[in-house]
């Protein structure tokens, strides 16, 4: 049984461990740094200031430009065979060499059509002999990528790779083998992240050509919970070009540039900070509990604008002090060409990216407000979407008054669910309502628990979308692994997409055997009698081993009920 990380996809090392004490060192010093006033909304858990070991060296995440400058000259002396091989060692060393130059994801914004480019243009024919190579290639990417915990010595890398818009034979053969071979690696692998892009015209229907890759991964998702689905003909990204939409790590999207188009290709988040929305509320329902509904939430929105603003200070001065670091401290960027602009002004590079206010917490804080669940009532959740637009209009206001790309976040929460919770249950009353499940529900989300139909989960959920430009995602929760029900899934991607729905996912509880391998949900296994089980499950986008998880993540996943 492995104890309760800080991050569930770490696994105990010697070099993580030395990692970890010095990461702590790393935190303090920068928070001693920080004016008090800011230092303090972090320490007292009004805030979290999002992989602070990396404030002011790095960034957060990249969606690779892989196609700007490729080294196609190493690969013209190799044969077919080796090309293939050597392309994909390329990558996965890419993927551990930006890992390590960055705090976050990375992505790739259409897998099967830009490794079919880059494949044809090194000369590599689509032909029956390279198939199985290739395959074989895919299939030890994806090991890599589940198995390998090198990054700080103790961690996954957290790779995306977007899919669906096959444009030619070879691209669909790339896609159809990403998905294929990811079925077939067993329980157990369950890395990287899979992102299908569905798009009427290229798969979303039975017409279109690429439908067919569609419902192979309908049927993985059933069986594996991934791939998840980014749906290009909703309300928030019908109008983006679908090629140039990328989802990054659990949820994070960048489309918006005010300095270039709309794409996320070649650009990524430099920051995030989320606002913990319980803390604000328990404190306007202590001081002001003779007010009325509305003008509790008048003052929650007040207390909401005071700590944005100083959130927005910490955002501009992490991003001034990234962009104040020499060209030679990204070398990996700077010799690889990633992003949309060359290293050679950091500055003209990180302008591109997104900072982003986040948050957590919605429905609880509009049960301590109202003393209800949002998605309980009519007038209560058009209280909660409004104050969601409030949020975005002032990072609109933000763009505006700074000409940069801030970004509201809906933020999944994987430390912060609990590391709140704990730190108000000792401010506020202990027996307060909220204080009971152990945990805070992510970003918007509806409770866990909330019984909901799936339907109608989605359709609440859905109008969030469109506002939480910096990255959001829905999921249906499922009593168990609906094998075989492409249609059902499909069902819900269309209600979905009706919906104003931009992400979404499909969660089970799966559980595998360590004997004999058999997967479904028990303590013991139905064919060999061992107990010896791995749970895996969703922790914040990504899926992972249950015993890793955060404390207020276990205790969010024991409240999770099938919608």
């Amino acid at each position: 049984m492995q104890k309760c990380n800080e991050n569930a996809a770490n696994r105990y090392s010697y070099i993580g461990e030395v990692y970890n004490v010095g990461e702590r060192k790393r935190k303090e010093e920068i928070l001693n740094s920080l004016p008090t006033e800011w230092s303090d909304l972090h320490k007292k858990g009004y805030i979290h200031i999002h992989d602070l070991d990396a404030y002011g060296l790095t960034y957060n995440c990249l969606t690779f430009n892989i196609l700007k400058d490729f080294p196609y000259e190493r690969f013209k002396d190799m044969n077919e065979q080796r090309k293939i091989l050597a392309t994909f060692e390329y990558i996965k060393k890419l993927f551990a060499d930006i890992g390590n130059e960055q705090s976050g994801g990375m992505a790739i914004a259409n897998f099967e059509n830009e490794i079919a480019y880059i494949l044809e243009n090194i000369g590599v024919d689509f032909s029956e002999d390279n198939k199985n190579t290739i395959a074989n290639a895919i299939y030890n990417l994806i090991v890599w990528c589940s198995e390998t915990h090198t990054r700080m010595g103790q961690t996954s890398y957290y790779v995306s790779l977007n899919i669906g818009l096959a444009k030619n034979e070879f691209a669909r053969f790339i896609a159809y083998t990403l998905i294929d071979e990811f079925e077939k690696a067993g329980d157990l692998i369950f890395k990287p992240n899979i992102i299908f892009k569905v798009k009427a015209g290229v798969n979303r229907f039975k017409e279109d050509k690429n439908y067919d890759i569609l419902k192979k991964s309908l049927l993985c998702t059933a069986k594996k919970m991934i791939p998840t689905y980014v749906l290009c003909d909703s309300e928030p990204n019908k109008n983006v070009d679908a090629e140039k939409l990328a989802i990054m790590g659990c949820r994070t999207r960048v489309v918006a540039d005010l300095f270039g188009e709309n794409s996320s290709i070649g650009r990524g988040n430099i920051d995030n900070i989320s606002i913990n929305l319980p803390r604000l509320a328990l404190e306007v329902d202590r001081g002001f509990a003779n007010l009325s509904v509305d003008e509790k939430i008048a003052k929650f929105i007040d207390k909401w604008d005071s700590v944005a603003k100083t959130t927005k200070d910490i955002l501009l001065d992490r991003f001034n002090k990234v962009c104040s670091r020499l060209p030679e401290d990204f070398p990996i960027n700077k010799k690889h060409h990633l992003w949309i602009e060359d290293f050679d002004d950091v500055k003209n590079v990180f302008r591109h990216g997104t900072l982003s206010l986040g948050f957590i917490g919605l429905s609880e804080a509009f049960e301590v407000l109202t003393g209800e669940r949002y998605y309980n009532n009519a007038d209560v959740y058009v209280s909660a979407l409004g104050f969601v637009k409030h949020m975005r209009d002032y990072c609109e206001f933000l763009r505006k008054e700074y000409n940069l790309n801030f970004s509201l976040l809906a933020t999944s929460g994987e430390l912060i669910s609990g590391r709140f919770i704990d730190m108000d249950r000792t401010e506020f009353t202990p027996s307060a309502p909220i204080f009971e499940k152990e945990f805070y529900t992510n970003s918007f989300h509806i409770n866990v628990d909330s019984d909901l139909s799936a339907f109608r989960k989605i359709q609440l959920e859905g109008l969030f979308h469109e506002v939480c430009n910096g990255g959001c995602i829905t999921y249906v929760e499922l009593g168990e692994a609906p094998l075989g029900n492409d249609e059902g899934l499909l069902e819900y991607i269309e209600h979905a997409i009706k919906s104003g729905v931009h992400y979404l996912g499909f969660n089970f509880p799966k559980d595998v055997c360590n004997g004999c391998g058999a997967s479904g949900v028990f303590d013991e296994c139905p064919i060999c009698k061992s107990k010896e089980i791995t749970r895996i499950r969703r922790v914040s986008g990504y899926l992972e081993i249950l015993d890793g998880f955060t404390k207020g993540k276990k205790n969010e996943e024991k409240n999770r009920r099938a919608n």
